[in-house]
């Protein structure tokens, strides 16, 4: 599949990694992005600057990779969008995390249209896409994504398949729901620890040899205990994130109670201006309430 022509649409802080894999694995890549200064870096590293949304909708296969559901619609079915632009036969694989149900509405739409639709989210963080070592969970048709698997592998290194259109999206709804509360567990038992006079470094170690071992513990109890908030994933990604699974909770029945609450809780650092700060930040939160300061 080398040199085939790929559509790259989103060279935000994910986009930019997951772009530049696609040249390394030696695709053919054309980009756009309103921002100028993202599609320079992308050219200058071997792409083609597609201008407009039209003029990536040349490629047989289009990724998009946005920020929001108003911005996907936007780019799909706005004047100009990609859903007139592009050609009867090509695929459109959106790898945002957005709404499972906007995300089954634009597949009727683009299907109705001769243009099969994936929705591809993914989980592994800036490090992921920077690695290629993405998770994609993929809704839509099993035969496009054989299509479109190896423009997937270039960017992860486990692509599942969960379903038909919109499967995706709910995989990854669920993935955020058990990081968030997963998160919050260790912000509290971090919290717990030092209130009670106990180095968390020793509870995080003895909870990583049994069954409380998780990544979060791993990854964010260091990060709690460096007191290093700077974003992996920032808190209003995460904000959004949970917003989503809420919603799908709504239309589906599913009551989401703990899910609602970290969401609020992300809401509050939000407010208090702490919305760039990483997802784990959830821990400064925690010790606020608990009335520990930094210096204690």
């Amino acid at each position: 599949m080398a040199g085939q022509l790929v559509g790259f649409v989103g060279l935000g802080v994910m986009g930019r990694p997951m772009a530049r894999n696609l040249l390394k694995a030696g695709f053919d890549l054309m980009v756009h992005d309103l921002n100028t200064a993202a599609v320079g870096e992308a050219v200058a590293a071997g792409a083609r600057d597609g201008k407009s949304l039209e003029g990536v909708a040349e490629a047989g296969i289009v990724v998009t990779m946005l920020p929001d559901t108003p911005d996907v619609e936007a780019v799909l079915l706005g004047p100009g969008g990609l859903a007139e632009a592009m050609r009867r036969g090509s695929v459109l694989v959106d790898m945002s995390t957005i709404s499972p149900i906007a995300t089954r509405s634009f597949a009727e739409h683009l299907n109705a249209r001769g243009v099969p639709m994936l929705d591809a989210p993914v989980s592994g963080g800036f490090q992921g896409a920077e690695a290629g070592t993405l998770s994609i969970m993929v809704g839509g048709e099993a035969e496009v994504l054989e299509r479109c698997r190896p423009v997937l592998a270039a960017m992860g290194t486990t692509i599942s398949h969960i379903g038909e259109a919109g499967a995706g999206q709910v995989c990854k709804a669920c993935n955020q729901v058990a990081v968030a509360i997963n998160i919050h567990a260790v912000a509290e038992a971090m919290t717990l620890a030092k209130k009670n006079g106990v180095d968390p470094a020793r509870i995080r170690q003895a909870l990583l040899g049994g069954f409380a071992q998780s990544k979060a513990l791993d990854l964010h109890g260091q990060r709690v205990l460096d007191g290093n908030y700077k974003a992996g994933f920032r808190v209003q990604l995460q904000r959004k994130d949970l917003k989503i699974a809420l919603e799908a909770g709504t239309a589906s029945g599913t009551p989401l109670p703990v899910t609602a609450l970290i969401q609020q809780l992300y809401g509050i650092l939000d407010a208090t201006g702490r919305g760039e700060l990483d997802n784990s930040s959830l821990a400064l939160l925690m010790q606020e309430l608990a009335g520990i300061t930094a210096e204690a």
